[in-house]
Parts: structure tokens; sequence; C-alpha cells
């Protein structure tokens, strides 16, 4: 089983973050296209697909988090914070294009789960991250691309992983999560790949 992005190597790009680096405000926000994402050798059982992005790195307390004059401890504990949670994807077309499923950063989210395919996509992290914010309050279905915090000490990795399945329908309901999905799929999982991608708003971090 192979899994690509024309979209990426290793960094990920302004266009694909919820958001850029600015010279005066520290960040601003970024182009938030979903990447290219392509998958061949798929096993011959494959009756659909599974995509989850996550961010491993992501601070397990959010005291310093894009406060002025202090910075986020690389030794700091992580935690993961998923950013695309998309099931019951048809194995074919093997590809999913740069922006066909999140072309902009959408205040208080984007509608779900259907989405395109016939597939449903799962909440992702922004909506406990905007719970409270008046502004930006929601439910985030689909892709919302990376905005780690501009004072981390270290940059964050955003792995993709696809799973294919044996099964047509994810056993996952209404607004699922993540882990939700990730419990829903074991013991279906006939392969899976990944490809990681690293990202930083922080200019004192070298990628």
């Amino acid at each position: 089983m192979k899994f690509w992005s024309e979209s990426f190597t290793r960094i990920i790009h302004g266009d694909n973050a919820f958001c850029s680096p600015h010279a005066q405000n520290h960040v601003c926000l970024g182009g938030n296209h979903n990447p290219h994402m392509a998958w061949s050798d798929l096993p011959a059982a494959t009756k659909s697909l599974v995509l989850i992005c996550h961010d491993p790195d992501v601070p397990s307390r959010g005291d310093d988090v894009n406060q002025e004059g202090r910075s986020v401890p690389a030794s700091l504990p992580r935690v993961d914070f998923f950013h695309w949670v998309l099931v019951d994807l048809p194995p074919q077309p093997p590809h999913i294009e740069a922006g066909e499923f999140s072309q902009d950063v959408m205040p208080r989210g984007k509608n779900g789960p259907g989405t395109a395919r016939g597939a449903r996509q799962g909440l992702n992290d922004y909506t406990g991250w905007f719970a409270a914010d008046k502004d930006m309050a929601g439910d985030y279905f689909g892709y919302d691309g990376p905005c780690p915090p501009w004072n981390d000490e270290i940059p964050h990795r955003y792995v993709f992983t696809l799973y294919a399945l044996d099964i047509v329908r994810c056993s996952v309901e209404g607004k699922f999560t993540g882990q939700q999905v990730r419990e829903a799929i074991k013991g279906h999982v006939l392969e899976e790949a990944g490809i990681t991608g690293v990202y930083t708003l922080n200019p004192d971090v070298k990628l």
C-alpha cells in the first residue's frame, strides 16, 4: 500500500495551514486548503478508506501558549490534536485533490458530517479550542490545517494516516471524533500507511 502527497514532502506550506507567520502580529490566517493525497496498491479486499490527520506535539498545558515574553518549553509533555477525520471514503478515484474538502478558514466551522463522494467527516479539535471564543465557536467538521503556538520551541508534526478497511461504513454516528474512529476501526484495518509533514510559526525554530 502506497500513500503520498504532491502538496508537501516534508515541510507543510502556508496554503495548507490554518495560520501563517506574520512579522508584526505573529500569525495571520493561512489558505487552509486540504493537501493533495493519493494512494495505490490497496489490499484487494478494501471496501472503504479512513483518513486521519493529527498533531502529536500539542502542548499538554496552555499556560504559556501564545504569550508575549514566554515560550512553550520543548520539555513540556505533548498530546494529540486531530486536524482531519474522514471516513467512508471510496477507494476510487485513488486521490484527493488539493482544496477538494477545504478551501478557506471558516469561522464557526464547516458543515458536516456529510461531505463529497458519499464520505463523512468528523469533528476536528478546533471545536474544543474555539469553544469559548464568541466569534469562532462552533462545530469544526473536516479539515482545518496547522496553527501551532507561535512561541513553541519545537516544530510540530502533522501525521496523515490512511487506513484500508474491510467494511463499507465506519460504525460511528453524528458528531464523531478522531478517537472514536480509531476505536471503531479496530479489527477492520487491512493495511495502513502514513506520511508526516512539519510546520512552525516560530521564526526561531528551524525546520
